[in-house]
């Protein structure tokens, strides 16, 4: 170890030295702030060689740490002001193209919401047209027909009329006949066969006249119907009822004019995923069949179908007792007790007509040979048994203008598919 007073010697050493430097730096601190405040109090002596000392004396570290710190201050408010105008200009020029673009935008908008409009007018206005010229031809074409069986019936009864004035003079011939054999017939003879025949040809040209109008007019009070062009598992008719499904009974009725009925012709069906068979009417040749609950259930009418020709059918059933019935022209055709008694059709099945219920979903699982094919019209069903007053006037004069409460024709929706059209 170090003697003590050599320690006690470097200790006043170390002190002296700070002692110094803390001088020269208040001495600094003042040169700085007579530089800085600049100011002048009064005669001082001596102030040219001060002066000339200050400008020989170098800066301190601290006199270049100042200036350097405010020559990066001015530097930074610079940057700061060069950036703030560059910002601003970068704004101003976006908000004009914002502006434009917006101008620009709204005024495509408003072109093509104007060119939807004027497009939707004319599709209108095209759509109206077609339907007045097809509402024209229609009237024309019936009264055409009209007009034709007019005629018909006007020639028909002058011939009858002319037929009546030569009666009796035959009814005289045949008295004097046995004289005149041996001479020929006479001319009343000749007049009343010639009637005969032109009376013969009327009727002929009557009966065309009703097959040629039976084939292009609907039933009476019905404006459009369904055309099946042909047997194919593809076409069919979707039908959504109004109402619920959940019937403990039902009545429903419908006009069809069938091309050519087979063993099992479907008119309509309704069908679960559970039970494909809940409702059926359908064709078998020539007889009407109602199925309630399953095949097993079912009323047959035999010798009603005739094919080319408008047959209005309803079929009737309740739960309780389980009678059902079937109406041809709204005449009872049949009537039985026990079919599906006590049973309740559930919704949530699909109703169609012209093809069978007998897959998944909507058009699922057809078979070709059950298609329909032909005309149907004036499809209603109601919640309830219709009296026989009710049913008759389904045949009647205004057939499609009463309709039922879960589906009524020209009010429920029913969508054609595959092929299957309106036609009026």
């Amino acid at each position: 170890m170090l003697p003590r007073g050599i320690l006690s010697l470097l200790t006043l050493c170390c002190v002296f030295r700070a002692s110094v430097s803390v001088l020269d730096e208040d001495d600094d601190y003042d040169l700085m702030y007579v530089n800085l405040d600049n100011e002048i109090e009064g005669p001082v002596l001596g102030t040219e060689e001060a002066a000339s000392c200050d400008c020989q004396r170098e800066h301190t570290e601290w006199d270049k740490l100042f200036i350097m710190l405010e020559n990066s201050q001015m530097k930074e408010n610079m940057m700061l002001q060069a950036v703030d105008e560059l910002l601003k200009a970068d704004v101003q020029s976006l908000r004009a193209e914002l502006s434009q673009l917006s101008a620009t935008f709204a005024a495509a908008v408003q072109k093509v919401a104007s060119q939807i409009a004027s497009q939707v007018e004319r599709v209108l206005a095209k759509d109206g047209d077609q339907a007045e010229e097809a509402k024209r031809l229609r009237e024309s074409e019936q009264g055409k027909v009209l007009e034709h069986v007019l005629l018909l019936s006007r020639n028909v009864s002058s011939r009858l009329g002319r037929l009546e004035s030569a009666w009796p003079r035959g009814s005289e011939a045949q008295d004097t006949a046995p004289q005149q054999e041996k001479r020929g017939p006479t001319g009343d003879q000749l007049v009343l066969n010639a009637l005969w025949k032109e009376l013969q040809q009327t009727r002929a040209e009557l009966k065309a006249s009703q097959k040629w109008a039976a084939q292009r007019l609907l039933p009476a009070g019905c404006e459009t119907a369904i055309l099946f062009p042909m047997r194919s598992k593809k076409i069919f008719g979707s039908v959504h009822p109004t109402a619920g499904m959940t019937l403990r009974s039902f009545t429903a009725c419908i006009w069809i004019k069938v091309t050519e009925a087979l063993d099992k012709t479907i008119v309509f069906s309704y069908g679960t995923k559970f039970n494909p068979y809940e409702i059926q009417l359908y064709l078998s040749r020539d007889s009407a069949v109602l199925v309630v609950g399953g095949d097993q259930h079912r009323l047959v009418v035999e010798n009603v179908v005739v094919p080319g020709k408008w047959l209005h059918l309803c079929g009737a059933w309740s739960s309780q007792n389980g009678s059902a019935s079937l109406w041809v022209k709204g005449e009872l055709a049949g009537a039985t007790s026990g079919i599906a008694d006590a049973h309740i059709i559930p919704d949530g099945g699909i109703l169609q007509i012209g093809q069978e219920k007998n897959g998944c979903c909507v058009g699922g699982g057809f078979d070709e040979a059950l298609a329909f094919s032909g005309k149907l019209t004036g499809f209603n069903m109601w919640d309830r048994v219709l009296s026989g007053t009710e049913i008759a006037a389904q045949g009647g004069e205004d057939a499609c203008g009463i309709r039922g409460n879960v589906v009524g024709w020209g009010v429920t929706e029913v969508l054609p598919y595959g092929g299957a059209q309106y036609v009026s």
